[in-house]
């Protein structure tokens, strides 16, 4: 078996979870053995395909009247394109209907979560859908002391300060304001935000709260995957105030990275992450800025060993396996005509 891995415009896409995602894919079929291209010109016996634009939407109808099975990787919905760039949540029923088309032309849906099958089945999509995580390098995300006194360094940051991290697009979705609203309102705390999109892409209320000048407030812009590993080990808590996810790779890579870890309490971490065993959970500021103090100064229990425990299940050498009997899967379904088979549900 030979499978196209085929992503349009990493150009684009290269910089954001999508294409760490991709990058874990490729990762996780070497590990399992798996051969792929990534150029549509060669032979191949399956498609697996990331995105929904026009050249993609072009080759997928190319791919299917040659009769070869395709898996459609939904790594997006309508709720995670809400509340993210400028006029998206007009557009995101259109975006919906578009993006359900596309994935309609698999033969299986992989997404990232449960959660995320759930929604795709809410909407109305009627293929077998498979919940695949991205997983996680965990050969990459191994702390040393020096990774951490490097991030130090660099940021300005000395031994006893209290740096809270956090990582994501310039994006309403992602509680970028809260992140702004609770380093104003937690002076002796240090706030740090890595990740970057285009000012002009996002509403106003966003380029304000990046333009904020506060002296313990830093937006870092994008950084490389060592350096951002660097920040997970330096800082001293990951926080993640994202109001809507379909996996969140960063979530992961913190963990990971044996990080303190405070995330929103939204539905999607609801079963896999247990409030105040792997991680702490809030839905208010109240609740951040009570956890936050309660992490840093110790008055609550450390998470990190049982978070980063919890976390091995995700590693890439897991997903290859997964994957190939999502492969598997999709070419039986193809050559039955899609008649009904048992469809293995994988986490």
């Amino acid at each position: 078996m030979k499978v196209l891995l085929y992503s349009e415009g990493m150009k684009y896409i290269g910089k954001s979870g999508l294409g760490r995602a991709i990058e874990h894919q490729k990762k996780a079929l070497t590990l399992e053995g798996i051969s792929f291209t990534t150029d549509y010109r060669d032979d191949f016996d399956l498609m697996h395909i990331n995105t929904y634009f026009g050249q993609s939407y072009r080759l997928l109808h190319k791919v299917k009247k040659q009769g070869k099975p395709i898996v459609y990787h939904a790594h997006s919905t309508k709720e995670d394109f809400r509340n993210s760039f400028i006029f998206s949540n007009a557009a995101a029923p259109l975006f919906s209907k578009w993006i359900l088309h596309c994935y309609s032309h698999g033969d299986v849906v992989l997404t990232p979560t449960p959660y995320s099958k759930k929604l795709l089945l809410q909407a109305g999509l009627q293929q077998p859908i498979i919940p695949i995580s991205n997983g996680i390098d965990l050969s990459f995300y191994q702390a040393t002391a020096e990774m951490g006194a490097s991030f130090r360094q660099k940021y300005g940051y000395t031994a006893t300060d209290k740096v809270i991290m956090s990582v994501g697009l310039y994006i309403k979705r992602k509680g970028i304001l809260d992140f702004v609203a609770l380093a104003k309102a937690m002076p002796a705390y240090q706030f740090i935000w890595f990740g970057y999109l285009n000012l002009h892409q996002v509403p106003r209320e966003i380029r304000e709260a990046v333009e904020t000048k506060l002296p313990n407030l830093q937006f870092a812009g994008y950084v490389a995957p060592d350096e951002l590993r660097n920040a997970y080990c330096g800082a001293d808590l990951f926080f993640f105030p994202t109001y809507e996810e379909t996996e969140g790779i960063v979530l992961l890579e913190a963990l990971a990275m044996g990080q303190e870890v405070l995330i929103r309490d939204i539905p999607i971490y609801e079963d896999d992450f247990v409030d105040g065993k792997h991680v702490y959970k809030g839905k208010t500021n109240d609740d951040f800025r009570r956890l936050i103090s309660g992490i840093l100064e110790g008055d609550l229990p450390s998470l990190k060993a049982a978070g980063q425990d919890h976390i091995r299940q995700k590693d890439l050498s897991y997903i290859g396996s997964e994957l190939r009997s999502a492969y598997e899967t999709a070419i039986q379904l193809n050559k039955s005509d899609k008649s009904p088979i048992s469809v293995p549900q994988t986490k």
